[in-house]
């Protein structure tokens, strides 16, 4: 009887248990960075000269727990020395965040690529380097399947990293963003 009581309550259970859904999303955006080896903009709040950062995260939860991909790109990082030079960062994430509502706020802690580039007097400097990035923000959905997002984090690279003339010590910086998520 008990074994019976017992399937019958599995068997309800299972019924009863909506299907996992994992969710997907796109979101493109454009930021600056500040701090750190970003020596144009001190803070946030304190910055005028803001040079460009663009990108896009993909990513997929399920619940709380999600995974993303994220990749951004900072051309005159250095500022508007010699013939040009960049930041690249391709980071994978860890994401916990609130899963339903119109605003969910996330976090976040990942690991990947941070690529530099420089190049003086035709001579070019590239250098990979493995970073980390931790952060957070928070997607405010006005349709079912699109929001709008703000997204702080700091970026740091585990190793050195030497350009020319620049000095031979980890990348350190903070990124912040705005843009669209899209939910699918």
């Amino acid at each position: 009887m008990k074994m019976r009581a017992a399937a019958l309550v599995a068997c309800l259970m299972m019924a009863a248990a909506s299907p996992a859904r994992a969710e997907g999303y796109f979101s493109p955006f454009i930021g600056f960075n500040f701090g750190g080896d970003s020596a144009n903009c001190l803070s946030a709040t304190s910055c005028e000269d803001r040079r460009l950062n663009v990108g896009a995260s993909l990513a997929k939860r399920s619940g709380v727990v999600g995974i993303e991909e994220d990749i951004g790109y900072a051309p005159d990082f250095f500022g508007k020395t010699g013939e040009g030079n960049a930041v690249l960062t391709v980071m994978t994430s860890l994401t916990l965040g609130v899963p339903a509502g119109p605003i969910r706020p996330y976090g976040l802690i990942g690991i990947g690529l941070v690529r530099s580039h420089a190049t003086f007097n035709n001579l070019a400097f590239d250098q990979n380097t493995i970073g980390y990035d931790i952060g957070g923000g928070v997607d405010v959905f006005f349709a079912k399947s699109i929001a709008v997002r703000g997204d702080i984090r700091h970026i740091k690279t585990l190793q050195d990293v030497t350009l020319g003339v620049f000095g031979s010590q980890p990348l350190d910086f903070w990124r912040a963003s705005a843009g669209l998520t899209f939910a699918f």
